[in-house]
């Protein structure tokens, strides 16, 4: 017996290795960038949208600078930690239904945590929620990496980054602007109802997977072995440092700027420290255009230069004009978003399998950064003032910059 052609065609389902990639220019490579714009604006907005309210916190409930910053650090390490296990559980799941649960439990969590009463509670509510956004980051990595183009992944994880630059910015001017109109309760709870309109245009954008099928029975021993051949593949560890360094400087330097704005000789008002924080948008167009600067001239050249942005900027807030200190944030937040962009791309690139993995170690290191280092900074800030948080940051890169310029090596050698 012979089967004709047209049958095989209508019975046979088409093998993902075999489906086209989403190419720069096609409608669905355009939507699927939107989407995960949404999706990074949401996670950085639900995230930091309590960094401008540390001063508000220590004042409403009596806590020390040091204190009041656990209401991101112990947020950003749970992320970490659920990112990690994401990264995994991601291989098994669908990478859309993942995200969107994150988004909405944690928009549902950000809503909560407006109408605490307590700072312990608050505390809580903002752990699960670190918790809930850890189906976001690395599964959206690892979703850009297998869907797109080699030739259109750096602009489309950079558009992706250029997302979370709008939901830092807009979590930190909205919430500053409403606290003092209406109190940081009500400014939370509005970064809170925006979380889930994003999430809703989220679902309605992102196109179906093209090129991952669910791994199911995936044991111990399979994820053990998948997590070496990670820090086995050259390259790949330098670059989870550089995760590190890029928002354990940024988070730092941010965390603690109220502070030093609000006090004399500035008195500065909520509403006028989140004005500053516009700067912000600069990451909306230093993401993309970094990534489309490292497709071109090289991943290597364009890391090392963003590090020495960053560099830049932390020197010039040590001056005491308020235009330099403005300009030092915006020199900071460029070169963290163009970092950043290169850096993540390039993980998704080196990985040679589980990306999701590749991208949950990264981002582990990523957000362990903005724990870690933005609570070690209210203790510098405790002794040595401005000068001893940007002291703190100003080595932090210095290092960061020894690993960038191995990779520009390996990158130069054909090897990365």
């Amino acid at each position: 017996m012979t089967v004709s052609p047209g049958a095989d065609r209508t019975t046979a389902a088409p093998s993902p290795s075999s489906q086209p990639y989403l190419e720069r220019g096609t409608r669905a490579y355009w939507r699927a960038c939107l989407a995960l714009l949404f999706a990074g604006y949401a996670t950085f907005s639900l995230l930091y949208c309590v960094q401008p309210l540390l001063p508000a916190f220590s004042q409403s409930f009596g806590v020390s600078p040091a204190q009041s910053s656990l209401s991101l650090s112990l947020t950003t390490a749970a992320l970490a930690g659920a990112i990690f296990v994401a990264g995994f559980v991601s291989e098994g799941w669908s990478r859309r239904t993942m995200m969107t649960a994150s988004l909405t439990a944690s928009s549902v969590l950000t809503l909560a945590a407006a109408f605490v009463p307590h700072w312990h509670e608050l505390l809580v509510l903002r752990t699960l929620q670190g918790l809930a956004l850890g189906g976001v980051p690395a599964v959206a990595m690892a979703w850009l990496a297998e869907e797109m183009h080699p030739e259109g992944l750096g602009l489309a994880m950079g558009l992706y980054v250029g997302g979370t630059a709008i939901g830092g910015m807009a979590g930190r001017v909205i919430t500053g602007v409403l606290t003092d109109l209406f109190g940081w309760r009500v400014a939370v709870a509005v970064i809170g109802a925006l979380g889930i309109g994003a999430m809703l245009a989220f679902r309605a954008l992102l196109p179906p997977s093209r090129h991952f099928v669910p791994k199911k029975g995936l044991g111990f021993s399979h994820h053990r072995a998948a997590l070496m051949k990670q820090f086995a593949r050259p390259g790949l560890p330098v670059l989870f440092a550089m995760g590190f360094v890029l928002m354990g400087s940024f988070v730092t330097l941010y965390n603690y700027i109220g502070y030093r704005l609000i006090a004399a000789p500035y008195h500065m008002s909520q509403a006028a420290i989140s004005a500053i924080f516009v700067v912000y948008l600069t990451g909306v167009v230093a993401s993309p255009w970094s990534g489309r600067m490292a497709d071109t001239f090289g991943r290597g050249r364009v890391l090392v230069a963003s590090l020495a942005i960053m560099l830049a900027g932390v020197v010039l807030t040590l001056f005491s004009p308020l235009a330099l200190i403005a300009a030092g944030i915006a020199c900071l937040t460029i070169g963290f978003f163009a970092g950043h962009a290169v850096a993540s791309g390039w993980v998704g690139r080196l990985a040679r399998e589980a990306k999701g993995q590749a991208a949950a170690l990264y981002l582990l290191a990523y957000y362990l950064g903005s724990s870690i280092m933005g609570s070690l900074g209210g203790h510098f800030w405790a002794a040595g003032g401005w000068g001893g948080v940007a002291g703190l940051v100003a080595a932090l890169l210095i290092a960061g910059m020894g690993g960038a310029w191995t990779l520009r090596l390996r990158e130069r050698a054909g090897a990365a």
